[in-house]
């Protein structure tokens, strides 16, 4: 992990939390997440109790298809990083025993057949009303212990944390992919007028209203979506560099169709916010 954050639409700085999240010998998760944002003099967005969100205000949400041989690792890791105080919901259209991992792992699963990538997230993200929402991949691409810092970025103020897996260069990614991210982002930066990263992480934390505000329309596109409607809304929305490791499994996702169909929603959605304005 980088040691900070990078606003994306300069309406606040990013916290440091690396260096007081997850250290050793220190106190509890909840403790240290309320200290992140504290000891740097900002001020901390109040939970429902009046305090900072804990991980008991936190939803980790995922679409699954056929992830058996990641999905028990992944759970695992959300239980330990948030000493399984986290709800974890998965929307999920599988033929393998997916289904019955999750809930073997304490995971609520809703079973739906497959319509797509955003179709099943739109249910993840709207299903949980715990006010923090962390939506993540299955396959165990993305690191759980980042979670701590996203949501201190979240207190610190951030309605939007947005996972910026190219940073660090995503050398676990294919070559393809890899250089279609960067085009994807070098895309949407040119049409909203603002600088991104990652336009299609799968990482991500939502303050709740922030999901309930905007309007969805893509499907293969979402990721997309939720990351340019929120910006060119004002929101507050922050990318964080965080680490990409080797997929656990076959990927589901045509490069080439796919790729089309998010470079469509790109275009589609920049456009859209743009007139808006008017």
């Amino acid at each position: 992990m980088s040691d900070s954050a990078h606003a994306t639409n300069g309406s606040a700085s990013a916290v440091d939390v690396t260096e007081t999240v997850g250290e050793e010998g220190g106190g509890s998760a909840d403790e240290e997440i309320e200290s992140a944002a504290d000891e740097k003099g900002e001020s901390v967005a109040n939970g429902g109790d009046g305090g900072a969100y804990t991980f008991d205000d936190l939803s980790v949400v995922m679409g699954t298809y056929n992830e058996a041989e990641a999905i028990g690792t992944v759970l695992d890791d959300i239980d330990e990083v948030t000493d399984g105080r986290a709800e974890v919901v998965c929307v999920d259209g599988s033929d393998d025993r997916t289904p019955e991992i999750a809930r073997e792992h304490g995971a609520r699963v809703i079973e739906q057949e497959p319509q797509g990538y955003g179709v099943a997230v739109r249910e993840a993200i709207l299903t949980p009303d715990r006010p923090v929402v962390v939506t993540t991949d299955c396959d165990d691409t993305y690191p759980m212990e980042a979670l701590p810092e996203f949501l201190a970025e979240v207190n610190d103020g951030a309605d939007v944390v947005s996972g910026d897996r190219l940073y660090h260069g995503a050398e676990a990614m294919p070559a393809f992919n890899r250089f279609g991210n960067h085009a994807f982002a070098a895309v949407a930066s040119l049409l909203m007028g603002e600088r991104v990263h990652d336009t299609t992480t799968g990482m991500r934390a939502y303050r709740r209203e922030v999901v309930e505000e905007i309007g969805w329309t893509e499907n293969t596109g979402l990721s997309a979506e939720l990351l340019i409607r929120p910006l060119m809304r004002g929101y507050d929305v922050r990318e964080r560099p965080i680490a990409y490791a080797e997929r656990l499994g076959d990927t589901k996702l045509d490069p080439i169709g796919g790729g089309a169909a998010i470079a469509k929603s790109i275009v589609t959605v920049c456009l859209e916010e743009q007139l808006r304005r008017f």
